[in-house]
């Protein structure tokens, strides 16, 4: 059975933030409180994708775009599904969204312990780039989420 895949909305929220939860590899901060995730999916419409059978959520993928480039943040693939190239099919549908809004390149976040997820992203063609350095800061004093008008 072929999954079926379809662009992440709200509705999917507490599925998919069940998911991420299960899922090693992923990790979840304030920016994935419903708050933040639903500015997140309006902004960046028609990006994020989650792929289901039988009804049930086994995979889902998050990506944004500044207008510059785009990024695929947390693939979420649940542990019975893998193997199966439903986590390529949702990366290969993010990309393909990506390239029809002009976007020509997409860094890549991945945590240095997933190891995992660093063999899936190779096999998928991503390259380590050593030359470049993450660097984050937060913008609020009330924590990772901070202030959310929602």
């Amino acid at each position: 059975m072929e999954p079926v895949i379809s662009e992440l909305t709200m509705v999917d929220y507490e599925e998919v933030l069940a998911l991420w939860k299960r899922t090693a590899g992923i990790g979840l901060s304030g920016a994935d409180e419903r708050c933040p995730m639903e500015r997140f999916l309006s902004q960046n419409q028609g990006l994020s994708f989650t792929a289901r059978l039988d009804g049930r959520i086994v995979s889902t993928v998050l990506c944004g775009s500044d207008g510059r480039g785009g990024c695929p943040y947390p693939l979420a693939v649940d542990d019975q599904f893998r193997h199966r190239g439903i986590g390529r099919a949702l990366v290969d549908r993010c990309l393909g969204e990506l390239r029809k809004r002009g976007i020509q390149r997409c860094p890549l976040m991945v945590f240095a312990n997933n190891l995992d997820g660093q063999a899936f992203w190779r096999q998928t063609g991503w390259i380590h780039r050593p030359e470049i350095v993450l660097m984050s800061k937060d913008t609020s004093d009330q924590g990772e989420s901070g202030f959310c008008p929602c």
